[in-house]
């Protein structure tokens, strides 16, 4: 346990930064030191101040002049602003489903970079390399060993408890031995919709086939076995929760703090929370696994989860051919500089998605991770889902959780939502 770390930090300071005025930047490609100058967007909050100082650090050592920035607003929104006022970042962190939005209109072709030969995680459209693969990130199960061991008297083997069966067994056996509640769910729209419910289209045999037969309404949920098999995983977790009384209202990082600190033992969640559960008093005896399925499609031997934030680099003409060669040597800096490994591993607690930065990854989620990723064992995220999946979708998941849907309702609205969404994958 880690004592000095009883506090959460919260992350407001960060989300009042810093989009600060570019139309004193862009253009001009160049700072008041003559160096030239590039800005970048952050997109992931968790890694803001890493950025930041990143930016300082690499400004002094470099030629160059790096500017950071960040904005709550979502990616495509925010970008579109800067787009449409003539006023892009040089360097862009989009999520997948952006890269396929913008990059033939606003992006550069790095498929010359030699770092392409080192992931299997960039992003290519019509045969052109676009986006850079910032980490690898990926979804199941959190647990925390320590209340687990305590009660069942040996070491915690996650893959003993594959099966939905052995999980509920489990379950029962931590409630017999003093754990009322074993499980947390987080309430967050993302974590229900973009997550949960994300896994029910990853799981299926053809993702993007499947999302065609929900758009044409021939789709009936309450029939479909991975449906099934997922909902009544969730419903295990949903019964089993601490805030079962008051799910909606639970916070996150009171939720975060109990798997932190062992009062409860499993949430559905990702190597991203580790930046939540280091703020707390942490076990490193932690890790994630797969969902647990009454399944033989092998789902719950494998996270589900790939390539997680991608840069971009802006080709308009308000970035200049001098800015966009300090881009691609940040880029490079990224994969091949010791420190530019370290940044990614150490500083920000990320998975790196390229196979020559062997760091060991510090935290025990992003070790799982890295564990499963290096074993193959990584069911694909699916990234082309619409702009309004997880707000819409978000709520409904929000009643079912608070029971006030039940199952075939919740479907329902799903297959309705689907009928009049705007599919958005690359061929569409």
């Amino acid at each position: 346990m880690n004592n000095a770390k009883t506090r959460f930090r919260r992350f407001g300071a960060v989300m009042l930064a810093s989009v600060l005025p570019l139309s004193l930047l862009a253009g001009c490609g160049s700072s008041n030191s003559g160096k030239t100058q590039i800005t970048i967007f952050n997109s992931k909050m968790e890694i803001q101040d890493q950025m930041e100082e990143m930016a300082k650090t690499y400004s002094d050592a470099k030629d160059v002049d790096v500017e950071v920035y960040y904005s709550s607003d979502t990616v495509a929104a925010h970008l579109a602003t800067k787009y449409a006022s003539n006023e892009p970042y040089t360097v862009a962190m989009v999520d997948a489903k952006d890269v396929y939005a913008l990059a033939r209109d606003h992006a550069v072709d790095l498929s010359d970079q030699g770092w392409v030969d080192k992931t299997d995680q960039a992003i290519a459209i019509d045969g052109k390399t676009y986006g850079f693969p910032v980490s690898i990130e990926a979804r199941g199960v959190i647990y925390n060993a320590d209340p687990i061991e305590k009660v069942i008297g040996e070491s915690f083997d996650p893959t003993k408890y594959a099966t939905l069966d052995a999980f509920k067994a489990l379950i029962a056996q931590l409630k017999q031995g003093g754990i009322s509640a074993p499980t947390a769910v987080m309430k967050e729209d993302w974590s229900l919709a973009a997550h949960y419910l994300g896994e029910v289209y990853e799981e299926q045999a053809d993702p993007a086939a499947f999302i065609d037969e929900l758009h044409d309404g021939k789709v009936n949920l309450n029939d479909n076995p991975k449906f099934t098999s997922l909902m009544d995983s969730f419903d295990v977790l949903k019964a089993n929760n601490y805030a079962a009384a008051n799910a909606i209202s639970a916070e996150r990082e009171v939720s975060e703090q109990k798997l932190a600190e062992g009062e409860v033992a499993f949430m559905f969640g990702g190597n991203w929370d580790w930046a939540v559960i280091n703020q707390y008093d942490y076990s490193e005896n932690m890790g994630v696994m797969p969902v647990p399925q009454n399944t033989d499609d092998e789902s719950n031997e494998k996270l589900v989860g790939g390539g997680s934030k991608f840069f971009i680099v802006d080709s308009s003409d308000a970035t200049t051919d001098e800015q966009r060669s300090a881009a691609k040597d940040f880029l490079d800096w990224i994969v091949d500089d010791a420190d530019g490994q370290s940044f990614i591993v150490n500083d920000c607690s990320l998975v790196s998605p390229f196979t020559n930065n062997t760091l060991e990854v510090a935290d025990p989620l992003g070790a799982s991770v890295k564990e499963y990723s290096d074993a193959g064992m990584l069911i694909p995220s699916y990234n082309y889902m619409p702009d309004d999946h997880y707000s819409v979708l978000g709520a409904e998941f929000q009643k079912y959780l608070a029971g006030q849907e039940n199952r075939a309702g919740f479907a329902k609205a799903i297959e309705g939502y689907w009928k009049s969404a705007k599919i958005t994958t690359p061929d569409a």
